[in-house]
């Protein structure tokens, strides 16, 4: 069976957002769609703690119908698609990792309920991209209209191989360009001793950052020669780069390192502020699978 995408709920309005996006995506590709809830039980096994009255029976029944809701949300527009529903027991970024093991997508919104009920959303939705056996969609809410383009972040770095293969592969999936987008900026100036040239050569330099964007994207335009493909060299911040760029956008494809780098500026902003769903593709080097 094909591998299936995942999508954790919280029953607020950007996680049912999320169902809807991730049951066009599972239509798209053929696959069925997993509708996960975490639900923090083993918060009340704590020894000497008392369960609180709300739990049981009747925070049971509440998951449910957050699911029910959320199947009835993944039907309303894609009927065809396949749906279960489970309930995963654990923090909600573990939890929805362990269930994705075997999936090829994981899906959530940007931002949650807030507080103890929101748990699964907002902040999570950070740590699901630092941890997560796979690419992880953050759907940002509200979201209208489609876009005519899939954007890449494209750092020049020789591990971002798994990171260009999803973008190819989702333009070629839905028929669009792919925009490359590298983006640099003036180096830092870190402390007194530090020194930078007196003259930045900035054609020279942009000469060369449009090479280096060209040198990482060339073995993939041959691989997929159907995809058009547009070179975007920016002089300017990479988050601002791509939420420019993401304005006109499907997806916004961006790698993730690891742990210690994946929330610096860049793909910290974007998942705030891009007007497209953003994919974090793990690199080669954090040892994750492709699909």
């Amino acid at each position: 069976m094909t591998e299936p995408i995942v999508v954790g709920v919280d029953g607020s309005a950007s996680s049912l957002q999320a169902v809807a996006w991730a049951a066009q995506e599972a239509v798209l590709r053929n696959a069925p769609l997993r509708i996960v809830h975490a639900a923090l039980r083993w918060a009340y096994d704590v020894p000497l703690v008392p369960q609180p009255a709300h739990w049981g029976p009747a925070a049971e029944a509440t998951s449910q119908e957050l699911l029910r809701q959320a199947a009835e949300q993944a039907h309303a527009d894609t009927p065809m698609v396949m749906v279960t529903t489970e309930i995963v027991d654990g923090a909600a970024a573990e939890a929805i990792a362990a269930a994705a093991e075997t999936a090829q997508l994981i899906v959530v919104g940007s931002r949650g309920l807030g507080g103890f009920a929101g748990l699964l959303l907002g902040s999570v939705s950070r740590d699901l991209a630092a941890r997560s056996p796979c690419p992880v969609v953050v759907v940002n809410w509200p979201r209208t209209g489609h876009g005519t383009e899939i954007v890449v972040g494209v750092t020049g770095h020789p591990d971002q191989g798994p990171v260009l293969e999803f973008a190819f592969g989702e333009a070629a999936l839905r028929g669009l360009p792919l925009r490359a987008v590298h983006a640099w900026t003036h180096p830092a100036v870190r402390a007194p001793g530090d020194m930078q040239p007196l003259v930045l050569d900035i054609e020279s330099v942009g000469q060369e950052e449009a090479r280096l964007l060209a040198e990482s994207i060339s073995g993939w335009r041959e691989k997929f020669p159907d995809v058009p493909l547009i070179e975007h060299v920016a002089h300017e911040h990479p988050a601002k780069a791509l939420i420019d760029a993401s304005e006109a956008a499907e997806l916004v494809v961006v790698g993730a390192p690891g742990w210690a780098r994946i929330f610096g500026s860049t793909v910290h902003a974007l998942l705030h502020h891009a007007h497209a769903p953003v994919v974090v593709v793990r690199h080669a080097t954090s040892h994750t699978r492709r699909i």
